[in-house]
């Protein structure tokens, strides 16, 4: 978990939203740990969350149709930083292993 949070913190991740608001990596953390929850481990071959609550966690854009008319640009903007930071944790976690 240490060599992935450097990682994560190396990338450098800054983000501004529609609004004008910067976030940086600490307010991402969530994603790293979203992500780290939900991929499978090499030694129980079960997700982190599977393994201590018998499921895995979903988001709200979970159960959003992809067909919706019009999305608010804040939202929008928070699904684009939320989708970036959780890729960049998702390759933290690769090369972390």
């Amino acid at each position: 978990m240490e060599d992935i949070l450097k990682r994560f913190c190396a990338y450098g991740m800054e983000y501004k939203d529609h609004d004008g608001y910067t976030h940086d990596w600490v307010s991402l953390l969530p994603a790293v740990q979203l992500v780290y929850n939900k991929s499978q481990h090499s030694t129980t071959a079960k997700t982190p969350a599977v393994v201590e609550k018998g499921w895995n966690p979903l988001l709200p854009v979970d159960h959003l149709k992809k067909n919706l008319l019009t999305i608010h640009p804040t939202a929008k903007d928070f699904h684009d930083m939320w989708k970036r930071a959780c890729d960049t944790a998702s390759k933290c976690i690769a090369e972390a292993k």
